[in-house]
């Protein structure tokens, strides 16, 4: 995974409705219309949250007649917890290189 990739799913992640979205996901896959029962928000919000998230990789969507259903994308969610995973910190012993 790039860091584009990366820098589009931290920014599809950094609004609390498409966290909560995806927690609820990460139970299975949803419709449109349950995830508008737990917002307080216009089925258009909700669409552009979820475009969002598909836009990011997040997301995979399929119709069902009128309806949309959602669920998460594991490879995505895989290789961005990879990423996240690979990570690492060395402590500041108090040398700087730029001095």
């Amino acid at each position: 995974m790039n860091t584009i990739d990366v820098a589009l799913i931290c920014k599809s992640l950094s609004e609390a409705n498409r966290l909560q979205i995806i927690d609820m996901l990460a139970d299975g896959e949803r419709c449109a219309c349950e995830l508008l029962d737990n917002f307080e928000i216009s089925q258009s919000t909700l669409s552009y949250h979820m475009r969002m998230l598909i836009d990011s990789g997040l997301v995979e969507t399929r119709k069902d007649g009128k309806w949309s259903h959602y669920r998460i994308n594991c490879a995505t969610l895989n290789a961005f917890k990879k990423f996240v995973n690979d990570l690492s910190c060395t402590p500041n012993v108090g040398e700087h290189s730029c001095e």
